[in-house]
């Protein structure tokens, strides 16, 4: 089977689908990744790629505003599921924006390259369009814990001038959609089960973090690739703060962000750069972050307790969630004090029920036993 992949330009929203289309690769398929604008992310999983939109900036979907639309379920407009208060939404103004940038490239793509399959992102419903183009089965892959139905439908139903401009007048329904979070987390399942397997990217990992664990509790803390261009490393400031009165080892990972405004820090907090979070969270006691839905979903993998500071998108979502199934804490930024990280190292519950979650993530069916379902699914012959 030839199989199209394909998702917003963006380490959270592509990385997800990175552990289902190797599977699918090393089923014997073969794997296309479309996506459109900064290729870097895409560049990073092995699999041979196609931009779709080049030049797409997705600062200039929203007037130059994305820190709003990032910000706007906390700390700015609430985010609700009313299908009116949404379509004027900075948030949904920007995935509006890219589904508009994206899909007359993604369709012309799939008519050249006719993938059997077509693998979204559950956010990118504009995916459907491709694989309607040259009938294709499609596949939804979730990737975190607030893609339930409810949201995609109503994601899908703003998109409908899209749908109706090529054609289709009524949004139809993917053929698969996979649900990557375990039930402690989101209560009802949607679709097919399957484990996350997490995927950060490759990278050279530095001797201390190869070496034997560290005397005392790692702390790992992080605010993803997003957070700190649309809303600055205000928790990470905090935390440089409060991290000389606990008895840990903070290790910081921003990437490239500028941390110059934190100063001089105290001598256990490690400015790591670029880790990859998985290696990193397998030698760390706890982590400290801003509720992605990749890196929730690796903290959940990992087993380790969470501080969760929302600063956006779905991130209050997820805090609830975490926080909800007892793994967790959701805390605002102010609230973000030495008392709080102390409860992560020291509190037994939180420890107990992040390792039940990552036992329960564990025994979901992995994506290599869904990649042979999806093949017989739709009788695929390997190509």
């Amino acid at each position: 089977m030839r199989v199209l992949v394909t998702a917003l330009a963006g380490h959270g929203h592509l990385f997800p689908l990175v552990t289902a289309a190797w599977a699918l690769r090393a089923a014997g398929h073969e794997v296309l990744f479309a996506t459109g604008g900064d290729m870097g992310a895409v560049a990073r999983t092995g699999l041979p790629s196609y931009d779709v939109a080049p030049g797409l900036d997705m600062r200039s979907l929203v007037g130059g505003n994305a820190g709003e639309a990032f910000r706007s379920s906390t700390q700015g407009r609430p985010f609700t599921l009313d299908r009116e208060n949404l379509r004027d939404h900075p948030a949904f103004r920007l995935f509006n924006g890219l589904a508009e940038a994206m899909v007359d490239g993604l369709v012309g793509l799939a008519r050249d390259w006719k993938p059997d399959v077509v693998l979204y992102e559950s956010m990118h419903v504009v995916a459907l369009l491709a694989a309607d183009a040259v009938g294709a089965k499609t596949v939804s892959h979730a990737i975190g814990i607030a893609q339930n139905k409810q949201v995609l439908g109503l994601f899908a139903g703003m998109q409908a001038d899209i749908f109706k401009r090529y054609g289709v007048e009524e949004i139809p329904d993917p053929d698969v959609h996979l649900d990557v979070a375990p039930r402690s987390v989101q209560p009802e399942q949607d679709g097919w089960p399957m484990r996350y397997v997490p995927f950060n990217g490759g990278g050279q990992l530095p001797g201390w973090l190869t070496a034997t664990r560290p005397g005392r509790p790692r702390i790992a803390v992080t605010l993803g690739t997003v957070a700190p261009m649309m809303t600055g490393i205000g928790p990470v400031a905090r935390i440089a703060v409060l991290a000389e009165k606990i008895d840990a080892e903070f290790v910081v990972a921003l990437g490239n962000a500028d941390t110059s405004s934190l100063g001089e820090l105290p001598d256990n907090v490690r400015l790591a750069g670029y880790v990859p979070l998985g290696p990193l969270l397998a030698t760390s006691a706890a982590v400290i972050h801003h509720g992605g839905a990749g890196t929730t979903l690796t903290a959940l993998d990992a087993g380790v307790p969470q501080i969760i500071v929302p600063q956006g998108a779905d991130g209050p979502f997820n805090a609830a969630a975490v926080a909800a199934a007892g793994s967790g804490l959701n805390v605002t930024d102010e609230e973000l004090d030495a008392q709080l990280v102390e409860r992560l190292l020291t509190e037994e519950s939180l420890r107990d029920a992040a390792g039940r979650i990552r036992a329960e993530m564990h025994a979901m069916p992995s994506p290599s036993s869904v990649a042979e379902r999806l093949t017989k699914n739709f009788g695929g012959q390997i190509s």
